[in-house]
């Protein structure tokens, strides 16, 4: 994949963590246990998308164009 695809995709996955980082803080006040489900789904997600963060930025090292 060229450098650029795997910056765009990076910058995609950013901004997934960010919208999750936003409804996690949302439902941290919450006390209910719909709640809290979410909570630990949004937690799950959000290592799930900084371990994915963390490869592309790896390859984007590797990466030529």
């Amino acid at each position: 994949m060229l450098r650029s695809q795997l910056i765009e995709q990076k910058q995609q996955v950013i901004a997934q963590i960010q919208r999750a980082r936003r409804e996690l803080e949302r439902l941290r006040g919450q006390a209910d246990r719909r709640s809290q489900q979410r909570v630990q789904q949004l937690e799950a997600q959000l290592d799930r998308l900084m371990a994915e963060e963390h490869r592309l930025r790896l390859e984007i090292d590797r990466a030529r164009d």
